[in-house]
């Protein structure tokens, strides 16, 4: 499977016609809903049922195995070529498909209404290892407040893709390192919240659970280690797994009330598997910047790795975007949220060509509004996800975790199952 970018001039017929597939081919595979509006800029995933190159004036099939990595003899068997000096420029070739590795692959759903919900759990099942349900929240006193999510289970049930329940410390719009502390210090309140996770997993059919408990503080590092300690085993007798999500730190010391109050090693030992934050790092409240720039999430494995096995790691992605209105003001109004799908429509329809960075590589675009204030768009597309996915096979890694469904972005679920086999509880 290829991935190209829209140049001038081009249409969407061109497109296909080059790569050998057709116009509606092209449109299903990005969720073009108009494919005579492309966007300079845009990327575009091509989809072959294996990779494919079209040949260029000056190249033999000898250097065109040697670029990806394959034999004459595997190029020749794959197009049904008999004498490879006889090559015409223009051909389009498709390429020897590799083995693709297993991998978890997890993504957050943020129980509304049984109408929003279903037809997303429908769409991407296919995709998932497990479905995050977000959330369940424990007060104080240890007892859990849960959504009305029963439908959204049935629905997960009836798909191979498995449920998990998350457990957070979420309170009046933050996590709340109060509550945190008062569970993990109270005895009543520990026992209770350990017998109502058990208990609420038996009783609707979780298969796994996932602590996101946040903003703990250095004082309450160790009580949570000592938490999961208690918990993991109980999770275990209740017949699911345990899994951690964990800040995206890039050291053991770093300093921040996001960070010190997880220990990576400690947590990654007790859990089944934890699940790395790595986005963010562009919000809504902040300046713009990529949601998950390619260096500071590579920071943040390098770091990673030395601390939990690499079978245990879950990489963190985003599917969705922002649109800062600038100039960017400390404390100022929040950047909206968008869909990488609405992000390129947006494109379109400002008439802004997309740009990309090579170094967060991720797509952004400038446009002005009708009120004539500049914004800047950082978002997702095809090309920044392939550099995550690179990032899965450099490493090593269990995996990929997303924040959060409900984002339209087809091009993300073919490209991952174009690469990856995903695992099934």
């Amino acid at each position: 499977m290829q991935i190209v970018t829209v140049r001038p001039g081009d249409t969407a017929w061109q497109i296909a016609r080059r790569h050998g597939v057709t116009v509606e081919q092209l449109a299903a595979a990005n969720g073009l809903a108009d494919p005579g509006r492309l966007v300079v800029g845009q990327a575009l995933v091509i989809p072959a049922d294996g990779d494919t190159h079209p040949v260029a004036p000056g190249e033999t099939l000898w250097s065109i195995a040697q670029r990806y990595g394959v034999s004459v003899e595997q190029l020749m068997q794959q197009n049904g070529i008999t004498n490879p000096n006889e090559l015409a420029v223009g051909t389009v070739l498709q390429l020897p498909k590799p083995p693709r590795r297993a991998i978890l692959a997890n993504a957050y759903l943020q129980v509304t209404t049984p109408e929003r919900d279903l037809p997303v759990i429908r769409e991407t099942a296919p995709h998932l290892t497990y479905f995050s349900f977000f959330q369940y929240r424990t007060l104080e006193t240890g007892e859990l407040s849960g959504p009305s999510d029963a439908e959204q289970l049935a629905a997960v049930r009836a798909t191979e893709a498995a449920p998990m329940m998350v457990v957070t410390n979420f309170a009046e719009g933050n996590f709340s390192p109060d509550i945190a502390r008062a569970v993990f210090t109270g005895r009543e309140a520990r026992s209770r919240l350990i017998g109502e996770i058990t208990d609420t997993m038996r009783a609707k059919g979780f298969r796994a659970v996932n602590l996101d408990f946040e903003n703990l503080g250095r004082e309450n590092r160790d009580l949570y280690t000592a938490f999961v300690r208690d918990l993991a085993p109980a999770v275990r007798r209740a017949g699911g797994r345990l899994s951690v999500a964990l800040a995206p730190k890039t050291s053991a010391g770093q300093i921040g009330t996001w960070y010190e109050g997880h220990d990576y090693g400690a947590l990654g030992s007790l859990s089944d598997f934890v699940i790395l934050m790595t986005y963010e790092w562009g919000w809504s409240g902040g300046p713009p910047m990529a949601v998950a720039p390619i260096p500071q999430v590579r920071a943040v494995l390098d770091y990673a790795v030395t601390a939990i096995p690499r079978s245990k790691i879950v990489m963190g992605a985003p599917l969705y975007g922002y649109d800062w209105t600038l100039p960017y003001v400390p404390g100022g109004a929040f950047a909206r949220t968008l869909s990488p799908q609405e992000a390129v429509v947006q494109a379109g329809r400002m008439n802004a060509a997309i740009q990309y960075d090579p170094v967060a590589q991720a797509p952004y675009y400038r446009y002005w509004d009708d009120e004539g204030r500049e914004h800047v768009v950082w978002f997702e597309d095809a090309r920044s996800m392939q550099a995550k996915f690179d990032l899965i096979k450099t490493y090593g890694l269990a995996g990929v975790s997303y924040w959060v469904l409900g984002n339209a972005f087809p091009q993300n679920w073919l490209l991952l199952s174009d690469q990856f086999a995903i695992r099934r509880v």
